[in-house]
């Protein structure tokens, strides 16, 4: 009997492939069994539910620093995750791992983040029990929320890297077991993501005027370059060279390259994230989510038309889930319909 193209594709992987890198063939499996795809390997398989997913489309209306920006050249999550996804395989085909696994974990990593960027996820995760994190939404989305409660039934290295891929403020190089995803194609998208968002919210917030291009860290440029693709650049190639220079599987950066990544990210949690001016509208957004959660909390008929309760243990969990998924502008649409006034027509 002739092998199917998808297991021609798993052979060219073995002969290809880092031994440190995740065969689809060797996959931990999906949480429902399904039989294999003639043409697909597992984790290209899941890119492409991914893609197809209502979450993901969504992406493109949510915020990624700057609250429903006027110029047509801003980040969205949705370019944001596109960003993620190219540099995260440019590092994975060079260190010859799985293309297809960092794909899609990147292309999932945000979905279950909220309307208003990160101030959505600060907010829901003060009012809601039992708090919030945008990761682990991320994976109740792929799990349970897609496709009316069915969930994509995605690879276990896929689930695994969508909930280890952030890190706050926290180490740039994931040093904890706990917290490190378990392939080492997990363990670029949480790099890429990184690389990613210190590189474009830079443009972004020079784009908007919050600071300029003489504001940025000297010693940072001198180190990395003095533009958005020189310094993308300089972190890609250096993460490569030190990680097939150490031979160990492990990520790698070269300490003066780190050091320059870890001190232009608190440059900009201090000159662009808690800047005033980009912190203004989001006093309002806040104020959006929390009166919409109360509205929903003390209406349920309201929206539950929209959901399946019976996917629930709390009314609060399922208005988490409602609002969490909204985009920004459908957030703005639904607090101008609930509580604003509407002009009379007159006919």
């Amino acid at each position: 009997m002739s092998k199917t193209i998808r297991e021609e594709l798993e052979e060219q992987e073995k002969k290809i492939f880092s031994p440190f890198a995740t065969l689809s063939s060797k996959t931990r499996g999906r949480q429902v069994y399904e039989e294999e795809c003639p043409l697909r390997p597992a984790f290209q398989h899941d890119r492409d539910r991914i893609i197809h997913s209502k979450s993901f489309r969504r992406l493109k209306h949510k915020t990624q620093v700057f609250l429903i920006p006027m110029g047509d050249h801003y980040r969205t999550r949705l370019t944001h995750a596109l960003e993620v996804s190219q540099i995260a395989r440019t590092i994975s085909k060079a260190l010859h791992l799985n293309e297809d696994l960092t794909e899609a974990i990147s292309l999932g990593h945000d979905l279950g983040h909220t309307p208003f960027g990160h101030a959505g996820e600060d907010t829901l995760d003060q009012i809601v029990p039992g708090g919030f994190n945008h990761a682990e939404q991320s994976l109740r989305v792929v799990d349970l929320l897609e496709k009316d409660g069915k969930g994509l039934n995605l690879t276990f290295e896929v689930r695994d890297g969508i909930l280890k891929h952030t890190k706050g403020k926290g180490e740039i190089l994931c040093e904890d077991p706990e917290a490190m995803a378990s392939t080492i194609e997990g363990q670029v998208v949480r790099i890429a993501d990184i690389i990613a968002y210190i590189n474009h919210d830079i443009d972004d917030a020079i784009r908007g005027g919050v600071i300029s291009p003489n504001d940025l860290p000297r010693d940072c440029l001198g180190c990395l370059g003095d533009s958005h693709s020189k310094r993308i650049n300089t972190m890609v190639n250096d993460i490569i060279q030190e990680t097939l220079r150490s031979g160990e599987g492990r990520l790698s950066v070269s300490k003066e390259v780190l050091s320059a990544m870890w001190d232009l990210r608190e440059f900009l949690w201090e000159r662009v994230y808690e800047n005033e001016t980009v912190h203004a509208d989001f006093h309002k957004a806040t104020k959006i989510l929390r009166e919409l959660y109360h509205y929903l909390i003390g209406h349920p008929d309201d929206f539950l038309v929209l959901t399946k309760m019976e996917s629930y243990d709390t009314l609060e969990r399922c208005a988490c889930d409602f609002l969490a998924g909204m985009t920004d502008r459908y957030a703005f649409n639904l607090y101008e319909k609930l509580f604003l006034p509407l002009p009379w027509v007159v006919v």
